[in-house]
């Protein structure tokens, strides 16, 4: 079994590299993809332990796009150079980023919530901060009861601090991904509450635009639910890849390698991605 989603403290996860290259030995899969949120910068550190360790290691990230006029997440693997085209873009996003966590700390003192960018900083040990790392904040001053009501209530798109970050179109990204010796997945493609039918009709354009893959065994999937994806996946000719979205302390009910207890992801999607590369 195989892991293609995994979130570290390089962006808005709480381990560090190393320690899910550890889980992931520990769990006996045969590969993981570290894949975390605009940045390449946690893999150097990954790669040293999965060496150490005889892990199969896929360097890659995730970038929020937009498609459509609603949002898309899609996962890059087999890239990990920041002089590539992609590379360049995910250093102008985090950029981005940094001016949206400053609006967003502003947003929440003008709502009478008090806490400081610092805070929030340290909660992200100096790394990229994510909205996790907020919503952290925000549950350690009591202001929520959980991550989840940290976002319902703040931080998500009907939160009342919601700022909305910076994206590309999923053609841009696709575009430059390619020409950055990439193979792009599309995640969750459930999203915004879409229905497999409104997913069947938009992956005939999202597979034009270049993705070539969509992530069908996730972690918070029933399994009903990853076989309907595959099946469309198969009929749209995508590869179908899965993984957890492990993010530690922030998703607590996603393990790596398992979810939520009953993933599998096949050996052979790596294979099968590994095949468009040649």
């Amino acid at each position: 079994m195989i892991d293609l989603h995994t979130h570290s403290n390089f962006s808005d996860g709480s381990e560090t590299p190393e320690t899910i290259m550890q889980m992931t030995a520990e769990a006996g899969l045969s590969a993981v993809a570290l894949t975390d949120h605009d940045s390449f910068d946690g893999l150097a550190k990954a790669e040293r332990k999965s060496l150490e360790l005889g892990v199969n290691l896929i360097p890659g990230c995730e970038v929020s796009c937009i498609y459509q006029n609603t949002s898309a997440h899609v996962l890059c693997y087999f890239v990990s150079d920041p002089k590539t085209p992609l590379g360049i873009e995910l250093e102008n996003l985090k950029i981005d980023r940094m001016t949206r966590n400053e609006r967003l700390i502003s947003k929440l003192n003008e709502l009478g919530v008090d806490i400081s960018l610092d805070e929030v900083i340290e909660e992200a040990n100096g790394n990229l901060i994510g909205r996790p790392h907020f919503a952290q904040v925000l549950l350690d001053h009591k202001v929520v009861t959980s991550i989840d009501e940290a976002f319902s209530k703040w931080l998500g798109s009907t939160g009342r601090a919601y700022i909305p970050k910076a994206r590309i179109t999923l053609e841009y990204l696709s575009h430059i991904a390619k020409s950055s010796g990439a193979i792009t997945s599309l995640a969750h493609p459930l999203i915004n509450e879409m229905t497999i039918d409104e997913l069947d009709h938009r992956l005939y354009e999202i597979k034009e635009l270049g993705v070539e893959a969509m992530e069908c065994y996730y972690g918070r999937y029933d399994l009903a639910t990853r076989a309907e994806l595959v099946r469309l996946a198969k009929k749209h000719r995508l590869v179908p890849t899965g993984g957890s979205d492990f993010h530690g302390k922030y998703k607590p009910d996603l393990f790596v390698g398992k979810g939520q207890g009953d993933l599998e992801v096949p050996d052979e999607v790596l294979e099968e991605l590994l095949s468009l590369k040649k």
